[in-house]
């Protein structure tokens, strides 16, 4: 019987030790841009690499989780709907589909 359990333990950290560890959620600290429209952009890095990024629009609840796109020059982020792009400490926020600016200009107020 102490064989039995013994092995069953040993399965069971076995097991364990295969489990990826969870992603730790991003920081609740949002960067507060406002852009030339006046629409108000909260963003913070989904990820340590910073190859996503988490954009509400105008103070709202839903969050829009963007990758990195390839682009020029700064850092553009998209889920081909939504858009994000920066460069230094400003940036712009555009519809895809619509190619609609949301607003340039975005920055620390």
């Amino acid at each position: 019987m102490k064989a039995f359990l013994a092995v069953t333990a040993l399965a069971t950290l076995a097991g364990c030790s295969l489990l990826k560890p969870a992603q730790p959620a991003p920081a609740d600290n949002w960067t507060r841009w406002v852009c030339d429209t006046q629409t108000e952009v909260l963003w913070r890095f989904a990820d340590p690499q910073q190859d996503q990024v988490d954009v509400r629009l105008g103070g709202g609840d839903q969050v829009y989780r963007l990758k990195a796109e390839p682009g020029a020059s700064g850092a553009l982020y998209s889920d081909g709907m939504l858009a994000f792009h920066t460069k230094g400490d400003e940036g712009l926020v555009y519809w895809v589909a619509t190619n609609d600016l949301i607003g340039r200009g975005c920055k620390a107020p």
